[in-house]
């Protein structure tokens, strides 16, 4: 069975941070790195080499599969920032009508920018 690539890791969250180029998109990491902090009371940590991560829990698939991940985190990418989250239950379709601007995945959203989406919004998504 192949192995789970996306582990926790020992690098720091704020060199990571730190050291994205895009000026706006920094600012945008560290404030949501700030809020995902905030909401879950959690410290973030790096889950391979790109992504801020918050708790964690353990899953298994029926076939066997299991594994660790963040409950949430998030990945500044080039083009969008890939937000990882548990909201797929119920009432999750309204929270995310008032989201604002974004497009789903089956397990990520995405989103531009923090400005195109609703604060209030994300916060309860988190």
């Amino acid at each position: 069975m192949a192995e789970t690539k996306t582990k926790p890791t020992g690098a720091s969250v704020k060199a990571f941070l730190d050291a994205i180029e895009d000026e706006a998109r920094r600012k945008d990491a560290k404030a949501l790195a700030a809020l995902m902090k905030r909401v879950t009371g959690c410290t973030p940590r790096m889950w391979g080499p790109s992504i801020v991560g918050f708790g964690s829990y353990h899953y298994e698939y029926a076939s066997g599969h299991s594994g660790d991940s963040c409950v949430v985190g998030f990945s500044p990418r080039k083009g969008e920032i890939s937000l990882y989250l548990m909201c797929l239950g119920d009432g999750a379709g309204k929270l995310f009508a008032a989201l604002g601007k974004h497009r789903r995945g089956k397990a990520c959203v995405y989103v531009k920018r923090l400005a195109d989406v609703d604060a209030a919004a994300l916060q309860k998504i988190i």
